[in-house]
């Protein structure tokens, strides 16, 4: 059978795509005969999800009665289809009556609805792949559009796909028996239970960054945030080359880049922007582009980007790379959320907050957020932040499942230059919050020169 229209030119989808009648018929039952089954059919089955037209205006109907508090029996069910002029189009009484003919056990509900869910899946795979191929030869549409149409369909399929899985319910058994293979998986791993930042003394605290924290770094401005999370952006990529995408609403892809170059040569910020360079800095220069080249870090400069557009890149990445092992906004006082209309401040950051924690679960990766102390801090006599000085600092606190706290003596002190010998200095790193772990203070050694951080051998915990 041909797939091609000869009047049209157009690809024709087969009449009969993947669908399984006994499935849909027995949920529909079950709607009828059993109460139970109602909350866990709807939770999981869209209108769309039946692929015959009648089954879809029967449960449609049984939807709107549900909504309207309608008890949901056979009677009021041909009442109501009778009203509204629909019961001929689901097959009228007979069709009702045959679905109260065999009592369904609700014990293979589950795998019904399983069945008809991947039965709609492939049904929009198939569908997909025609529109596709349609615009494919539609030449006035750019292939570069087609493309970008397939990733965005992709995409919004495998949202529906992790949409389905995150529905079910696990029973304890089920989760407790998850635990214990995964504590004995741990048991016969020496590694860290998350993603190393590089700092062992913070990893140690931590046990590594978790998959699905929202993480938040803060500091007075110059502080060396964005110098701290580069360092261990780096640390990720290299140690367990896993790729690191890179929000930067307020530096340039090009100062960024300047940052790493002079982070990984040695070279000092004022020659290397200069140009003014050795002979032997060129061979460095030159060894260190070919080995940064190949590194999975990316880097979006654009400004104002909606969780909706971090949300696309991540899963961009992800389409690409397979995996994604941090994703970094700096800073969080810069974003917007172009949805909300007459709110203050503080409400839309909360807003935002709690969307990145919402997108760290559902791509299970670790997010960091960059974020500000508010000027309060300057009037203190002891000038270590504490919770309550980040800025709009309720939802962050609330939202944040790690908050780590920049503090560098040197930054208040006028006595230390950074053009001095003495461009090495300790910073404390202040574990102010730790949703699953203690809270304490690392310290790390901070090289203003090159504007990197290093690991030092000391910790004081509280």
């Amino acid at each position: 059978m041909s797939i091609i229209n000869e009047n049209s030119g157009e690809l024709n989808i087969q009449k009969y795509l993947p669908h399984n009648y006994v499935a849909e018929k027995f949920i529909l039952s079950s709607l009828l005969i059993n109460s139970e089954a109602l909350e866990t059919i709807f939770r999981s089955v869209k209108i769309e999800t039946f692929y015959f037209k009648n089954h879809q205006e029967l449960y449609k109907t049984i939807l709107e009665m549900y909504s309207n508090q309608i008890s949901i029996d056979i009677l009021t069910l041909n009442t109501t289809l009778q009203n509204n002029g629909k019961l001929e189009d689901v097959g009228g009484m007979e069709f009702l009556s045959d679905l109260m003919q065999n009592i369904p056990n609700l014990i293979y509900l589950e795998q019904y609805i399983n069945i008809i869910q991947d039965k709609f899946l492939r049904r929009s795979i198939i569908k997909l792949g025609y529109e596709i191929i349609n615009s494919a030869y539609i030449t006035n549409i750019p292939s570069e559009t087609i493309l970008k149409n397939l990733e965005f369909h992709l995409f919004n399929l495998t949202n529906e796909i992790n949409e389905i899985k995150t529905q079910k319910l696990s029973t304890s058994a089920e989760l407790f028996s998850n635990i214990y293979l995964d504590l004995k998986q741990k048991s016969m791993n020496s590694k860290l239970a998350g993603i190393s930042s590089g700092f062992f003394d913070l990893d140690s605290f931590t046990q590594g960054f978790q998959k699905s924290d929202l993480i938040v770094i803060a500091g007075r401005p110059s502080m060396g945030k964005t110098a701290l999370v580069l360092n261990m952006s780096l640390n990720i990529i290299k140690t367990l080359n896993l790729p690191v995408l890179f929000f930067s609403l307020e530096m340039s892809k090009e100062q960024l880049v300047y940052r790493i170059l002079m982070d990984e040569t040695n070279i000092s910020s004022s020659r290397l922007k200069t140009g003014n360079l050795y002979q032997e800095d060129w061979l460095n220069l030159n060894n260190t582009i070919q080995k940064l080249s190949t590194l999975p870090l990316f880097i979006d400069d654009s400004p104002n980007p909606s969780i909706q557009d971090i949300k696309y890149k991540i899963k961009k990445i992800i389409f690409e790379q397979t995996n994604i092992g941090l994703v970094v906004i700096d800073y969080l006082q810069l974003m917007q959320n172009s949805n909300l209309s007459n709110t203050n401040r503080t409400q839309e950051l909360s807003q935002i907050t709690r969307s990145l924690k919402n997108l760290a679960r559902e791509f299970q990766v670790p997010i960091i957020a960059l974020s500000q102390l508010s000027r309060n801090v300057e009037n203190r006599t002891n000038k270590r932040p504490i919770l309550s000085d980040l800025r709009e600092s309720g939802s962050i606190e609330q939202d944040a499942d790690l908050v780590l706290m920049l503090y560098r003596e040197s930054y208040y002190s006028s006595n230390i230059s950074i053009s001095s010998d003495n461009y090495q200095q300790t910073v404390e790193l202040i574990i102010a919050k730790q949703r699953n772990g203690p809270i304490g203070t690392v310290e790390l050694e901070f090289d203003s020169k090159r504007t990197k951080f290093l690991n030092i051998n000391s910790i004081s915990s509280s």
